[in-house]
């Protein structure tokens, strides 16, 4: 099959790298920074984004409104080749119309006759027949793919199209040494329907154990700006938070991975909700547990041998402060890291002769 390497090199037309971008998640900041370090030198490209201003100074790149579908369609017409960029873009957990984006997106490629690429993409959740459908359609129209784990790269070749995989991208993220021993407790936590106002009595007191017994303060890190900004605030004011968790514990913002990847490398153990938030967390060597709310945090949990708690299962705050206190000043094996960089280059391949 063709890979980007092989569209001419002297053309002036962009790459269109399509994906989550400048939505303030810091998860798909990574995604960003790293697909644009595993493209050749001065390849010029266009990115999908909401924020296009935060993406343009941040990158210097040119940008096109992702929310408008006309736009990247006009965009696609002055590129020679379609990129979708890491995360789950092909699921429909999100919206069938989700869904149907990304499909006109690719179907009008080919359309075209440029090449789609898929660069570290999960694959699913797929929970209606016809997107399932869709996506067995979709598959064959795609020239070069690399999953970002053997579930989708499973659920892929199910639906008549087998291809290789790595780890997620973001384990290419510049790495730092940890330093955080005796350091505080991060912990990158989000809003979900699996945790009503009672769901988080257990999670919370079990958080409040881990302090009493540390010693240590709490630093709550807002991964998503939008989705995750209040979450702190909302639970002080429900008053499910124990009252000596709420004394120790403060929220601070990190405006790029960079900040949260210097923030996560002086603590002594960042408890995670979010995928891209266990991930940086690793890659700053930090001590790392895992709070599962989707399939994908528990896969990356067993990845790193750390503790992971299913938040579809009875939480029992004991348990969950004991597991936590043993991963206190215990950073990631290094061993373990280095495998999963290794895995994530594999993406770089799509973009090489």
């Amino acid at each position: 099959m063709a890979s980007i390497s092989t569209v001419r090199q002297d053309t002036p037309l962009p790459l269109l790298l399509c994906g989550y971008y400048g939505e303030h998640n810091l998860g798909d900041d990574a995604l960003l920074e790293v697909l644009l370090a595993q493209l050749p030198a001065d390849t010029p490209v266009v990115v999908t984004a909401h924020d296009e201003l935060q993406v343009q100074q941040r990158h210097g790149v040119d940008t096109v409104n992702r929310r408008s579908l006309k736009a990247v369609l006009k965009a696609l017409a002055r590129s020679r080749a379609l990129v979708l960029g890491g995360g789950s873009l092909l699921q429909d957990a999100t919206s069938f119309n989700s869904l149907l984006y990304y499909a006109a997106l690719i179907s009008a490629a080919r359309l075209q006759r440029k090449p789609v690429l898929l660069w570290g993409q999960g694959l699913g959740p797929l929970q209606r027949r016809r997107s399932r459908a869709l996506v067995r359609v979709l598959l064959p129209l795609v020239q070069e793919v690399c999953w970002r784990d053997r579930a989708s790269a499973d659920l892929a070749a199910s639906l008549g199209r087998r291809a290789s995989y790595g780890s997620d991208p973001v384990w290419a993220s510049e790495s730092l040494p940890w330093r955080g021993s005796g350091g505080p407790i991060v912990v990158c936590l989000r809003p979900t329907p699996l945790l009503d106002t009672d769901g988080w009595r257990p999670v919370l007191q079990a958080l409040a154990d881990l302090v009493e017994t540390t010693g240590r303060d709490v630093i709550w890190v807002p991964f998503h700006a939008e989705q995750d900004q209040t979450l702190f605030s909302d639970l002080l004011r429900t008053g499910v938070m124990p009252e000596g968790l709420a004394q120790r514990s403060r929220q601070v913002s990190a405006q790029t991975p960079r900040e949260a990847r210097a923030m996560f490398a002086t603590a002594g153990l960042v408890i995670a909700m979010r995928l891209h938030g266990l991930i940086l967390a690793a890659v700053s060597g930090a001590p790392v547990a895992a709070l599962s709310y989707d399939p994908k945090v528990q896969a990356a949990a067993e990845d790193l041998g750390c503790p992971c708690h299913n938040l579809n299962q009875v939480t029992v705050a004991a348990d969950l402060a004991s597991a936590w206190l043993t991963q206190v000043d215990r950073p990631v094996d290094q061993g373990l890291l280095l495998k999963l960089r290794a895995q994530a280059s594999a993406h770089r391949r799509l973009f090489t002769p």
